[in-house]
């Protein structure tokens, strides 16, 4: 994205390309707003891996009945649709405060919603950890001194 940014600046300062300054400002919102829907679309994509990875553990028998394919791709495309929808927005108002709160206001919340479940997914990770260790019988000190001599 910036890449290809530059590359156009670099091409239109050199004179290689020739544009109307509108049409220079149309592709430098249109780079922009591709730029900021990648940053969107990533953190949510980020996000849904989490739900995912949360429906994973917590409903792993259910799995299968949550998750379809159908569910799996509308979520793709809604996200996809989203993000294009929600850059177009943030570029064409950028200069607006609601703006740039709403910006981060979506990061801080994908922020805790992927801290929360994780924290959730390590606490029953732990949970399961210290009720294997519980379960297993520590060895006798005959077994351990065998063990030693084989």
């Amino acid at each position: 994205g910036n890449l290809a940014e530059m590359l156009f600046m670099l091409l239109l300062e050199h004179g290689v390309l020739v544009m109307h300054p509108s049409i220079v400002r149309h592709m430098d919102s249109v780079i922009d707003m591709l730029i900021c829907s990648s940053v969107v679309s990533s953190l949510s994509f980020l996000g849904v891996i989490a739900i995912d990875r949360y429906i994973t553990i917590f409903y792993a028998l259910r799995y299968h009945s949550i998750m379809t394919l159908q569910r799996a791709v509308v979520t793709m495309a809604s996200v996809w649709l989203a993000s294009t929808v929600s850059s177009t927005v943030l570029i064409t108002y950028y200069r607006s405060n609601t703006i740039l709160l709403c910006l981060i206001g979506f990061f801080l919340f994908m922020l805790v919603l992927m801290l929360v479940l994780y924290i959730h997914m390590f606490a029953l990770a732990r949970h399961h950890l210290h009720s294997i260790s519980s379960q297993q019988k520590p060895p006798t000190a005959h077994r351990g001194g065998s063990l030693k001599g084989a």
